[in-house]
Order: structure tokens, then C-alpha cells, then sequence
């Protein structure tokens, strides 16, 4: 075990003793260290490298700096990726013409790709953007260190997660606090705007407690119940067709809690800098939620495919969002699909997973347009229709997701095969016979249709929910 794990590894060999000790690959040993050490210097750096006492200039080098020490330490000389990929689209977008820069970077990195358009909607399409892409436009080229800053600073070179340019300078210098006390004061969010930089202590306790959950949970159970067992031959041969459904509900359940370690802690190494403040609550308490990457109840008692899918993994569905789907003329869900299945890697299993993926959305889509009205017609209804709804999502979300763990062409098809395809031969259905207008179309005969002053609402609603990327819709 420890020949195979440090042969494996090609970062720093340190921590082999320990690796051995708890059993577990030396990869992921360096990974915790290093983001539990990025922990302690995001407090260090909010505390001691803080805006009033420090140049923007300084808090770049720094950030930068331990940024590349911590991808030298996880990944050793497969860390120059960092500086090769960051040089060349750097290049890209300094000589590039402004109208094709975004182009060539496109399934590079979130960053990189967001920063493209960014620049190029700053500089280039002025009237022509959205609220939300006039929000984050960028209105000047970003300097050399400023870009390494924001791409290998050491609070998300590892796990991210991924954020806007105009927020991370906004917190490199100090505004970031001033600007939500700005748009608070302006929509009048809780009828009062303090002015004192608030603390990021509670976010941080809270976040890493839901860290040593997840992980203890994970640690327990993930042995217990491994995906690959669903396609064992004895397993779909002696056990009953719905003990394998909740076999498989329980098996992804287990999985879960590693994706809420990892971007958890992500999260809260970049509150514990500072980073991340959102505004305020209806009770006057602090928001550190800019830059969250998952919402754990809303995810596991998720009543549809998208409303799973639109609290996990926030930033990459907002990255996907602003550079696919609202510029996409044509099948917007597709594309966004395609191009998420290529951001995650070369593996058949992706391709397979957001395929299905394109489906389960456009069926659960009809569902919601044709049969949901018949269930609010009283709360009782209404509550067998979230229950019934709950269940359908869990085991559609099992089910789509199976080839992403596994990876191979082979075992992703020998378990829709034990399945017979059964869920994808649903959808086809549902999508034939169940007619659902785009979500394009509805909302422009809806805004069509609305008179004068409540569609200058509607965009003021519009508008203000797109700046804050991450705050949760509220509309049922």
C-alpha cells in the first residue's frame, strides 16, 4: 500500500508516515494538510494583511505566492500546469483581438473562461449586456500579478471554489464590505445598513463543523456501501428491483458527504480571509455565502432534477450559466450539459452521465409545467406532490449519476442494461407526450405580456437576483 500510494503521488512524500498510519492515499493526505493550512493563513491573512494596513500589490504577491507553494506541495512538478496554463491565456488574452479572446480559452478553467468574457463584455458589448453580465464585466485589462492572483491565490488553487474577478479585487482591496453595504442601503434588504466590517468567525466554526461531519460520515460509510456493488452479478440477480433502488439511494448518500468536505472547507478557508461576505439577512446577521458551492438540506430534499442541481455545485452551474447557456442560441440545455461533461475530463462516464442528464432536466421539466397545477389546489396536495416528487428526484439523481463514479463505458452500460433503461425510455415518453414550452420562450411571452410598470419590476427583480449569483430564489 505504501509503494503504490507514494508511486502515485508526485507531490511532497512528508506526510507518508501518515498516509500509512490512517490508511488512506498520499494525494488526498497532502490535500487535507495543505487546505487546513491555508485555514490557518487566511486567518493570518485577514488579520495581520488586511486592506487598511496593506497594499493591494502586497496582498497579491502574497496570495499568489503561497497559492503556488501549496500546488507545489500537493502536486509537485505537475504544478507548472498552473503557471503554463495561466501564461498561455494570459497571452491569449492580451493579443488576442477583444471580439474572439474568449474563444479559444473555452474548456480551459472556470476562471479563465469566465475572465474572457468578462473582459470582452467590459470592453467591447457595453449595450448589449444583461444585468447580471453588466454586473460583472470587467472595464480594464487585469495586470500580470493580478491575474496570477486570481487564478493561484492559496485559498482556491486547490478546490477552488471558483468566484467573479470583480469580487476577488474587490476583496484584495477592501471594497468588498462597502459594496454590499451599498447594495444593501439601496434595496433597503433589512431596513438598516451597518457600517462595521462584520466578523467571519461564526460562518467559519459553522462551516468546519459541518466539515468533521462529513467527513467522519463519509469516512463510516463509504466502504460500507461502494456504487460498483449496484452492477455485481449476484447483487441484480438476488436482490429485489426495489431493494437495488434504495441499495443505490444509499449508496450516492454515502458519496455525498466527500463533496460537502471538500468545498465546505474550501468555502471557509476563503471566509476565514475575509472573503466571501454577502450582505445581510432579514435579522441583521452577517451573509458568508458569495461564494458557497452547496446547499446540503436543500440538496438532499431537492423535489426536482434542477433544483438538485441548482444548489450542488453553485459555481461551476453560475459558470456554465453565464458562458454557455445565456449565450447559446441554439438548445441551451444541451450545450450546457455538453460543455460541463467536457470541462469535467476525457472519461466516457461523464458523457454518459450529462446526456442523461439533458433528459431527466427536459422531462422533469414537462412534469413540473403539466402536473404540478393539479397539486396546488390545497397544502395537502401539495405535500404529497413535494413527497412524491422528493422520491422520483433521489432515484433519477442515483441513477444519472452512476457512470460519473464509475467512469468505464463497460460498467456505466452493464448497469443501465440491469436497469433496461428504464429511466431513459421514461423520459422519451414524458418528453413526447407531455408538450412544455422553452424556458426562453415562456419568459418572453410572459414579459410580452406584462404591462408597462410591473415588467420594470420584473427587471428590477431580475436584476437583483443575478447580482447576487448565490442568494436562493425564493419564487415556489
Amino acid at each position: 500500500m505504501a509503494t503504490h500510494t507514494t508511486a502515485s503521488c508526485t507531490g511532497s512524500t512528508l506526510l507518508q508516515p501518515i498516509s500509512e498510519i490512517i490508511n488512506l492515499p498520499l494525494d488526498q493526505v497532502n490535500f487535507v494538510a495543505c487546505q487546513l493550512f491555508a485555514l490557518l493563513m487566511a486567518v493570518w491573512f485577514r488579520l495581520y494583511l488586511h486592506p487598511s494596513k496593506t497594499s493591494p500589490f502586497v496582498r497579491h504577491v502574497v496570495a499568489t505566492l503561497l497559492g503556488l507553494y501549496l500546488a507545489l506541495f500537493c502536486f509537485g512538478w505537475y504544478s507548472v500546469h498552473f503557471l503554463v496554463q495561466s501564461g498561455l491565456s494570459y497571452g491569449v488574452m492580451i493579443f488576442a483581438s477583444l471580439e474572439h479572446m474568449h474563444k479559444p480559452m473555452m474548456v480551459i478553467t472556470q476562471k479563465i473562461t469566465s475572465m474572457a468574457f468578462e473582459i470582452r463584455d467590459g470592453l467591447t458589448r457595453e449595450g448589449q449586456l444583461t444585468p447580471s453580465q453588466k454586473y460583472l464585466a470587467i472595464s480594464r485589462m487585469p495586470s500580470l500579478l493580478e491575474y496570477l492572483s486570481y487564478n493561484c491565490n492559496f485559498m482556491g488553487i486547490l478546490a477552488g471554489p471558483t468566484c467573479s474577478y470583480n469580487d476577488y479585487q474587490a476583496f484584495i482591496e477592501g471594497t468588498s464590505y462597502q459594496r454590499r453595504h451599498q447594495e444593501n442601503a439601496n434595496g433597503k434588504e433589512n431596513g438598516k445598513v451597518k457600517q462595521n466590517e462584520p466578523s467571519p468567525k461564526r460562518a467559519v466554526v459553522s462551516k468546519l463543523c459541518t466539515c468533521a461531519i462529513s467527513l467522519t460520515t463519509y469516512l463510516s460509510l463509504y466502504r460500507l456501501l461502494p456504487v460498483d456493488y449496484a452492477i455485481d452479478d449476484g447483487f441484480v440477480r438476488s436482490t429485489p428491483v426495489y431493494l437495488q433502488v434504495v441499495y443505490l439511494y444509499l449508496a450516492m448518500l454515502a458519496l455525498r458527504p466527500k463533496y460537502y468536505f471538500v468545498w465546505t472547507l474550501a468555502d471557509a478557508i476563503n471566509n476565514a480571509a475575509g472573503f466571501g461576505f454577502n450582505g445581510y439577512d432579514t435579522d441583521g446577521s452577517p451573509r458568508w455565502d458569495l461564494i458557497s458551492n452547496l446547499r446540503i438540506l436543500d440538496i438532499e430534499f431537492a423535489t426536482s432534477f434542477k433544483l438538485f442541481l441548482d444548489n450542488w455545485n453553485i459555481q461551476t452551474a453560475q459558470w456554465l450559466k453565464r458562458v454557455c447557456y445565456e449565450r447559446c442560441p441554439v438548445n441551451p440545455t444541451a450545450a450546457t450539459f455538453l460543455l460541463s461533461a467536457m470541462w469535467h475530463g476525457v472519461y466516457p462516464g461523464y458523457y454518459l452521465t450529462f446526456v442523461t442528464g439533458i433528459g431527466m432536466t427536459m422531462a422533469a421539466r414537462a412534469v413540473r409545467h403539466n402536473i404540478r397545477p393539479y397539486f396546488l389546489v390545497s397544502d395537502s396536495h401539495k405535500r404529497v406532490y413535494d413527497v412524491l416528487t422528493w422520491a422520483c428526484t433521489q432515484v433519477a439523481i442515483s441513477y444519472t449519476v452512476v457512470p460519473f463514479v464509475l467512469l468505464a463505458v463497460g460498467p456505466s452500460l452493464k448497469f443501465y442494461s440491469s436497469w433496461y433503461f428504464c429511466l431513459h425510455l421514461l423520459c422519451l415518453l414524458v418528453v413526447l407526450v407531455l408538450p412544455v414550452k422553452s424556458r426562453r420562450r415562456q419568459a418572453r411571452e410572459e414579459r410580452d405580456g406584462l404591462p408597462q410598470d410591473a415588467a420594470r419590476g420584473e427587471r428590477r427583480h431580475h436584476s437583483s437576483t443575478d447580482n447576487n449569483c448565490n442568494q436562493r430564489d425564493k419564487t415556489t
